[in-house]
């Protein structure tokens, strides 16, 4: 299974997301450091559940880093734009 499938599986399973996407921003570091050439190392995320209300920045992350579990040992770089759905 592709990373990006692992990764959103995980995401919708445990923090049952209003919205989620998941981008591959691997090509834009190609050569940089951490590039590990399998495609599958830079990812974006932008996620947003109830399950983060009342939750701070850091602890969301951490949310997010529990969610993904062993998958993160694969990803060397993740950005995240997390918040509370609007009511």
């Amino acid at each position: 299974m592709a990373l990006e499938a692992v990764i959103r599986a995980r995401l919708e399973t445990t923090l049952a997301p209003s919205h989620l996407e998941v981008r591959n921003e691997s090509a834009k570091h190609a050569g940089h450091a951490g590039d590990d050439g399998s495609g599958e190392s830079h990812w974006h995320v932008v996620l947003s559940s109830a399950a983060f209300e009342g939750a701070s920045r850091i602890a969301r992350h951490r949310m997010v880093h529990a969610a993904l579990g062993d998958v993160m040992e694969r990803i060397h770089a993740l950005s995240m734009d997390l918040s509370v759905p609007k009511a």
